[in-house]
């Protein structure tokens, strides 16, 4: 069991130094690079070229209370789809102060997970909030 913890992990790795060959952020256009743990989710806009992260936000910033789709019922009673919806907000939150500094378009970086579930829902309110990628 834990050596297939290990090995996912240094997989995603693998996956992700993969990925930043190709993904570079520039003034122009920088990087939206997304990190996702098991409880929350991170993303901030980064500069590669300056080496200086213009903006960041996670979903501990957001409201829990505020988010929409999540059902109780899950595993001890957990909101059911909380996660992704607080990862939508994060979207939107980031896109909104991406508009404040004056960036309109990003490169996305999932770094190395799938496009799929929390890190889609968070792309998603992203483009939804006005972020081009």
């Amino acid at each position: 069991m834990l050596t297939n913890i290990k090995y996912k992990s240094e997989a995603r790795k693998k996956r992700h130094r993969s990925l930043r060959k190709r993904v570079i952020g520039t003034a122009e256009r920088p990087r939206l690079a997304v990190f996702r743990s098991a409880k929350h989710i991170y993303a901030q806009v980064i500069d590669d070229e300056q080496k200086k992260t213009i903006v960041a936000t996670s979903d501990q910033k957001v409201d829990k209370s505020a988010a929409p789709a999540a059902k109780e019922g899950g595993k001890d009673g957990a909101k059911v789809g909380a996660k992704k919806a607080r990862a939508k907000q994060v979207g939107t939150l980031i896109a909104q102060k991406c508009k404040e500094k004056g960036i309109e378009q990003v490169v996305f970086d999932r770094a190395g997970y799938k496009y799929h579930g929390r890190v889609s829902a968070l792309a998603e309110g992203a483009r939804e909030a006005g972020l081009k990628f």
